[in-house]
C-alpha cells in the first residue's frame, strides 16, 4: 500500500500550516494574495472522483468553510476555489482571496505575474493570520 507524499514541487512552492480531516494546508510563498493549497492525504490521488464519497464532501466542506472565513477575514472582493493540476497532478485545491484591485484581477492568478516570496517578517504574519482561520473552522 503506498503512502501519502506531498509532491516536491507543492513542498517547494508552500509553507506548511496544519493538518485537517482531510486535508494538509499550505501557504502559497506568493505574498501577492492570502492564498491556501489543501491537499487530500490519500496517496496517488490525481482527481476529486477518485476518492471516495465521503472524502470528496469533506474536500468540500474543507474548502467551502475556509473560502468563506477567509473572504471575511481577509476582507476580499472574491474567493477563487479551483483543482487545476495541469503542473502538479497530486490532487490539490488552492483557495485564494482576491480583489479587485489586485495585479491580476480579473484574471486568474496562475501563470499571471511572478510570484513575489515572502520575506520572514511577513510570512510569519501571513502565517499566523491563516492559522487563525484554519483554528476556527467547523469541518
Amino acid at each position: 500500500m503506498k503512502t501519502f507524499e506531498l509532491d516536491p514541487r507543492l513542498e517547494a512552492d508552500t509553507f506548511p500550516l496544519c493538518d485537517l480531516p482531510l486535508c494538509s494546508a499550505l501557504m502559497m510563498n506568493d505574498a501577492r494574495y492570502p492564498w491556501v493549497v489543501l491537499v487530500p492525504k490519500a496517496a496517488s490521488v490525481s482527481e476529486v472522483f477518485e476518492l471516495n464519497q465521503d472524502d470528496q464532501a469533506q474536500l468540500w466542506r474543507e474548502a467551502a468553510a475556509l473560502g468563506a472565513t477567509m473572504k471575511e477575514a481577509f476582507h476580499a472582493d472574491k474567493i477563487n476555489i479551483a483543482t487545476l493540476g495541469n503542473v502538479v497532478s497530486q490532487l490539490h485545491i488552492h483557495v485564494v482571496a482576491r480583489y479587485q484591485d489586485d495585479a491580476s484581477w480579473p484574471a486568474p492568478v496562475w501563470g499571471n505575474g511572478t510570484p513575489k516570496p515572502y520575506d520572514l517578517t511577513r510570512q510569519g504574519e501571513r502565517r499566523a493570520q491563516l492559522l487563525a482561520q484554519l483554528e476556527g473552522l467547523t469541518l
